[in-house]
């Protein structure tokens, strides 16, 4: 597998610029991967990370915040990284600076007069920043640290990563082209396009008048509950999404609502629809009519400072948490009394997802945790976490004081924890291969689970389908017979049960002996009959995820592999009920149903495939079986790992550094 060696991730090119006379401390760095071809490996070049710049002092002069970005392409990314640590350190700018080969995005804050300064230094230094909105706004000193810290305000943080906002939740797919981004509306055109919801009057009157006009809010769930644009007349559309990467998914299942409609979009700033509206025109005809609001909320509220059509608050990444128009009307409601609050500075967050969520301070309490409403609607309620979550005994568990938070049902429930404070692992379903259970699948990937154990936990659960024992009967020539007998089946003490995700058309539960004779030798093309027992099997999966969601990604060994890759075909239609944001697929097949629906490249889930490298290397699932399921999903998205260990998951160098680098980018 090799990467791009031009192109510097957001993990691994990492830089943090901070003043010469401070010592920095060096950390040793991580190994990160960009996947291209997916035959060698070459490690992604990486910039140092340095000691954090802070300032502890609050600045005498009026203090203000800058935000803006710009597309465009950077003929030499080294001059610029250099131009913005010597800019941002002479002028003592806190915040945070994203470079890449594509432009800029940055959001810094200090001084006015510096601001300003850098203003000027920015549109002196290249032409490419010709057109740049710079969206300036004075402000009071980040007096919270909390919330400063978080916001990245209390350092300088300037990164070059491959790209300034993250759209796909598929790290492996290029993003849409920027130059067929929507039109830019300015907020006087967007205000009037709602205003009289007919066609959009422009210089190129590229508006078809004859169609209807939708709302796309393009921004997070967190940030429309407390503020969004509410028209009469007009239908406003809000995906309701955890994170911007989840927008993509939400549009390929809704394009029918905004098919043959004048789409006009929004989000804080405007980069959130840049990369939006070029995906959503990029779906070809009927989706041609697509506009954003220019310089986003932020430009349309200095335009209408009471608000005009925009309720609420407008959520902001930076200290300031909100910025809100003269109109006093509260949006938000807490999510357990239900009473109208759009306070986000206690930084409350969901226990499973870690996003914020609205809690009052008469229904904070101390160490508590709350599940936030996607987490809800996904199944997922504080009574299915157990008490292994916060690392304490089982017998602590009636201890905890419960409380489910949701924003519909005026009440809820609350669980303490101490700490709240560890970063969440990726949950990991884990399904076993044939006649295994989830105790033995464990033990076979201790290993694996070990060298995971600070990004992932790995979940295991058995199979619906419960095995007959099996034994291959020996004549006993120890009698004194002309005809000697067969020897009985061994004792059925300490046979663990056994299980499936599919069993041959004829096939059989465990029986009353819970051993059956075997009719013929062992068969390495058995998988290849077994292809009944999936509806079973996915409502069982149904279950599990809505008792021990969600899960981050599923991971399926051998037959295990067959079934996670037969709900990664069946999953926009699962949606809501088993949802996942990867698989991992070791020595898998596809089974004989899946390989008939199912054309090349049509699956879209990210996936890793690990199998043997050549025919022979796994004796149990033929390397042609294995690179046939992988052909099944999108090349993009796809990542191959070929290995010549046999019939395992091997945690050996450098495969281990290939599966760490594939769910790094989940993070």
């Amino acid at each position: 597998m090799t990467p791009d060696p031009n192109a510097v991730d957001g993990r691994s090119g990492l830089l943090s610029y901070f003043p010469t006379h401070r010592r920095p401390s060096r950390r040793p760095h991580s190994r990160s991967f960009h996947f291209q071809n997916l035959r060698r490996r070459t490690p992604t070049p990486h910039l140092p990370v340095m000691e954090e710049k802070t300032v502890d002092t609050p600045p005498s002069e009026p203090y203000g915040v800058l935000l803006y970005y710009r597309f465009t392409s950077v003929p030499d990314l080294d001059h610029l990284l250099s131009f913005y640590r010597q800019n941002c350190d002479s002028l003592s700018l806190l915040g945070r600076v994203r470079l890449s080969a594509n432009g800029v995005n940055v959001t810094v804050g200090g001084k006015l007069s510096c601001l300003e300064k850098h203003i000027d230094a920015v549109k002196s230094f290249d032409t490419c920043f010709e057109g740049t909105d710079f969206k300036l706004a004075s402000c009071n000193y980040p007096f919270n640290d909390d919330v400063a810290r978080e916001c990245g305000f209390t350092s300088l943080s300037i990164r070059v990563v491959k790209e300034l906002v993250t759209f796909s939740s598929c790290p492996l797919l290029t993003p849409p082209d920027i130059t067929n981004a929507g039109r830019h509306l300015s907020a006087l055109e967007f205000h009037s396009a709602l205003h009289t919801s007919d066609c959009i009057s422009g210089k190129d009157d590229v508006c078809d008048g004859s169609k209807d006009i939708v709302l796309l809010d393009a921004r997070n769930l967190y940030e429309t509950r407390i503020g969004m644009f509410e028209t009469p007349g007009v239908e406003t559309l809000d995906p309701r999404i955890r994170q911007y990467s989840d927008l993509p998914s939400w549009v390929d299942d809704h394009s029918e609502q905004l098919r043959g409609k004048n789409v006009l979009m929004y989000c804080t700033g405007g980069i959130r629809c840049e990369m939006a509206s070029a995906y959503i025109k990029s779906k070809g005809a009927g989706f041609e009519n697509v506009f954003q609001l220019f310089g986003g909320i932020q430009r349309y509220l200095e335009q209408f400072p009471d608000g005009g059509y925009f309720k609420g608050k407008n959520f902001v990444f930076d200290h300031r948490i909100s910025v809100a128009s003269s109109d006093p009307k509260i949006l938000g409601a807490c999510l357990f009394c239900s009473l109208s609050f759009d306070d986000y500075s206690s930084r409350c967050r969901c226990f499973h997802c870690r996003m914020l969520v609205l809690v009052c301070s008469k229904c904070q309490t101390d160490e508590a945790i709350y599940v936030c409403e996607l987490c809800q609607r996904h199944g997922k309620s504080v009574e299915s976490i157990s008490s292994s979550d916060f690392g304490k005994p089982k017998e602590l568990t009636t201890e905890h004081e419960r409380v489910y938070c949701s924003s519909d049902a005026g009440h809820g429930k609350r669980l303490h924890n101490t700490d709240v404070g560890a970063p969440r692992k990726l949950r990991i379903l884990c399904l076993h291969g044939f006649r295994q259970n989830a105790s033995s699948f464990k033990g076979r990937t201790a290993s694996l689970a070990k060298k995971l154990k600070k990004i992932a936990e790995l979940v295991f659960v058995d199979a619906p389908h419960e095995l007959p024992y099996i034994y291959c009967p020996v004549q006993d020539h120890a009698k004194e017979s002309s005809s000697p007998s067969l020897q009985p089946p061994p004792p059925p003490d300490n046979c663990r049960r056994k299980f499936a995700w599919f069993i041959a058309p004829d096939g059989t539960g465990s029986s009353e002996t819970h051993w059956q004779a075997a009719d013929a030798q062992f068969d390495p093309l058995q998988y290849q009959q077994q292809t009944e027992g999936f509806d079973a099997s996915v409502e069982h999966l149904r279950s599990i995820f809505a008792l021990d969601g969600p899960f981050d990604g599923i991971l399926g060994f051998s037959q295990g592999a067959a079934m996670a890759a037969s709900i990664c075909s069946l999953e926009p239609n699962l949606k809501g009920e088993i949802n996942f944001r990867f698989a991992i697929l070791c020595s898998g097949f596809a089974v004989t149903p899946l390989g008939k629906k199912i054309e090349n490249g049509s699956i879209k889930i990210p996936s890793l495939h690990i199998f043997g490298s050549v025919v022979g290397k796994d004796r149990q699932i033929d390397n042609e079986a294995s690179r046939y399921l992988a052909s099944l999903f999108e090349d993009g998205c796809s990542v191959v790992i070929e290995h010549g260990c046999g019939h395992i998951i091997p945690t050996r160098h450098p495969y281990i550094d290939d599966i760490k680098s594939f769910l790094h980018r989940f993070i």
